[in-house]
């Protein structure tokens, strides 16, 4: 089996990993840097980008000897170049360049968003690969602290996004409301635990209509969720103030709450796939990023692709959240289209072309 070394560095998780042509996960090693931004309530791009230099080689070094793989039997390396923080992904894209120049081999810079959305291909063991042909045209979402996309899936590397955030991510809304509800850092995570055994009932939120019909806004949910923690603010800018704190809420309210915010989060997602599947049928459902690894969106997205009979490709908890092996996996599904590597000058960037709008087909 020919074997991939990948590398993800966007945001504040250093990993490598090696996958086969299989897409069989042969090591998966990520170094995380929750204790170094905990204090501070998120991710400090200078302090993520220093870790990232500290730890890069020691991962890889690690990730190749789990897989008992040498560098000399890899055929190629592969890289998140985009998005992330600029930093981060130098980090991580310059020590990719690094090893394939230096081994001569093909050089992948995948687009982080691209590789979340096929991160339920991954496998462990002998678990059988599925069968890709029979699965498009798809419909394809990722939800995560930074992207919540839907898109129109034709192939691995034909995405055409259909729907997307107008302003905050899912993730991004349920960290802030974490903090809202006094929970600390990771706040999606704190979040779901809280939520567990709460009244999803107990607070309503509407479901906001737009102009396009596919697109998700979270920012009324988060006012609400504001003015029921703290009340409505009297006087404006930075002159207001509230009559409460998260600290007056009682054990049972916070959950309540955390769970009312979490099911509206979730019922959003739901309507939006309905929507688009109403509008083009489609046989699979693949999703992937972070928040798929809260147990109520599985439990929701496993429940709609029932009810229509459509496959749900989703990928194992651990492969939700960044990591390199999805890097690697959707470096062997541009190779096997024929996609024979990109440009060492390829450059990193802020944002994904994917989630955009803006990608070729050729998703780089």
């Amino acid at each position: 089996m020919e074997c991939i070394l990948g590398i993800e560095s966007s945001c504040d998780e250093t990993a490598a990993a090696v996958v086969d042509s299989s897409l069989r996960v042969r090591s998966n090693v990520v170094a995380s840097q929750y204790d170094l931004h905990a204090e501070y309530g998120g991710v400090v791009p200078e302090i993520a980008s220093r870790a990232h230099l500290e730890r890069i080689l020691p991962v890889m070094r690690k990730a190749l000897d789990e897989a008992g793989i040498p560098a000399g039997k890899i055929v190629a390396v592969a890289a998140g170049v985009r998005p992330g923080l600029i930093g981060s992904l130098l980090v991580g894209a310059s020590a990719a360049k690094a090893f394939s120049w230096a081994r001569m081999v093909p050089f992948y810079g995948v687009d982080h968003v691209a590789a979340h959305l096929f991160a339920g291909l991954l496998r462990d063991g002998d678990r059988p690969a599925p069968e890709l042909s029979r699965m498009f045209p798809a419909l394809g979402l990722v939800v995560s602290g930074g992207h919540t996309s839907l898109f129109r899936l034709e192939s691995a590397v034909d995405c055409r996004l259909i729907g997307r955030t107008i302003d905050d991510a899912v993730g991004e809304a349920m960290d802030k409301a974490a903090n809202m509800l006094g929970l600390p850092h990771p706040g999606g995570p704190n979040l779901e635990r809280c939520a567990v055994g709460g009244d999803a009932q107990a607070l309503r939120f509407s479901n906001p209509q737009l102009p396009n019909a596919l697109d998700f806004s979270l920012s009324g949910l988060k006012t609400k969720l504001l003015y029921e923690v703290r009340g409505v603010p009297q006087g404006r800018g930075a002159a207001a103030t509230f009559a409460r704190t998260s600290a007056d809420l009682s054990a049972s309210r916070r959950s309540d709450l955390a769970a009312s915010f979490q099911r509206a989060a979730i019922e959003q997602v739901i309507d939006r796939l309905s929507r688009a599947a109403d509008l083009a049928p489609a046989p699979a459902l693949f999703v992937g990023g972070g928040v798929v690894s809260n147990e109520s969106l599985r439990v929701a997205l496993a429940a709609w692709c029932a009810a229509r009979g459509m496959t749900l490709v989703v990928p194992e908890r651990r492969f939700c959240v960044d990591n390199a092996a999805m890097i690697a996996g959707y470096a062997h599904l541009r190779r096997r289209l024929g996609d024979a590597g990109d440009d060492l000058s390829v450059p990193t960037e802020p944002v994904s072309l994917l989630a955009r709008g803006s990608a070729p087909k050729r998703v780089q």
